[in-house]
């Protein structure tokens, strides 16, 4: 008996370690944060992965204005562009696909967004969600269910594209098929996705391979 393949119609990606590899500009500007309240740096990196700024503060810091202190910590990093690359295979995946079937949700702001993609030699999407665009951030399906509404497609028809135990939790919640880049966990703490790939280089054949995702692959390079 033959197995039924599961239709992908678009592919949402996380921004930070999937496309944009940042990890030090993120940590500069966090551990400045986190040294000046006071605040143990494992105690940090175990909360910031993956999730907004804003419940980053709240879960670390509750006493203090989450909104405020994230939005200056949003604006440091959005000017601290040293160091970021382009994660390996992001660009040509990108072109592999048809750029109407593709969107961004991150946990960053739009001027973040822009400034980190931008540093990168990436065009920030048509169809982005950003922080700001959503009442509650990854693990909550939030902003991928409107990423999946913008471009009107049934979210169980998107492919969803993440780095972090947060963000594969979101696009399973949303109904959508998760693929992991095991670009900052290991494949160990991302087995939830449906499919944990070593680098996103290898995303193109695995839509090809393992779903129907014709409408999402530009056909032999093309239009």
């Amino acid at each position: 008996m033959s197995c039924l393949v599961r239709t992908v119609s678009a592919v949402l990606f996380d921004l930070d370690g999937v496309l944009v590899e940042s990890r030090e500009a993120t940590e500069r500007v966090w551990l400045g944060w986190a040294r000046a309240n006071g605040i143990d740096d494992d105690e940090l990196r175990s909360a910031m992965h993956g999730v907004r700024s804003v419940e980053v503060v709240r879960t670390l810091r509750p006493e203090l204005d989450a909104v405020a202190e994230s939005d200056a910590i949003e604006r440091l990093q959005a000017e601290d562009l040293e160091g970021l690359r382009a994660i390996p295979g992001a660009a040509d995946a990108l072109r592999a696909l048809r750029e109407e079937r593709v969107a961004v949700v991150t946990s960053g702001t739009r001027a973040l967004a822009a400034a980190r993609l931008g540093a990168v030699g990436i065009e920030l999407p048509a169809v982005t969600v950003f922080a700001g665009d959503v009442s509650r951030g990854k693990p909550d399906p939030e902003g991928y269910l409107a990423a999946a509404e913008r471009l009107g497609i049934d979210p169980v028809e998107a492919l969803v594209v993440e780095d972090s135990p947060p963000g594969i939790e979101a696009g399973r919640a949303a109904g959508a098929a998760t693929v992991a880049v095991t670009s900052t966990h290991a494949a160990s703490e991302l087995a939830a996705a449906d499919v944990v790939i070593p680098s996103l280089e290898e995303l193109p054949g695995v839509l090809a391979e393992r779903f129907d995702a014709s409408s999402v692959l530009r056909a032999n390079g093309g239009p």
